[in-house]
């Protein structure tokens, strides 16, 4: 079955982006908006920062924000698995 792959066009920083994803397009929106005002965010705190180096900050704290999801779920599945065996 194949499946439907959505064409999705955003704007982020002033820039038009165009998508294909197999999420719903809402999703790829919301995820574009939060980009967005990430980037403005850093770029409304420091006016001179380029946009290729806002986009960079903006990745690297994305990435610290999943690592320390992800180590939050494991220890939490380590919590659970110890309650199970007790």
């Amino acid at each position: 079955m194949a499946v439907e792959t959505n064409r999705v066009q955003v704007e982020i920083f002033g820039e038009r982006y165009v998508f294909r994803s197999e999420m719903p397009p809402e999703y790829i929106r919301r995820l574009a908006g939060e980009v967005d005002r990430r980037v403005r965010d850093i770029t409304n705190r420091h006016s001179r920062i380029p946009l290729t180096k806002a986009a960079v900050l903006v990745a690297v704290n994305v990435l610290d924000e999943l690592n320390r999801l992800q180590e939050s779920y494991d220890g939490l599945v380590k919590v659970i698995e110890i309650e199970k065996v007790k």
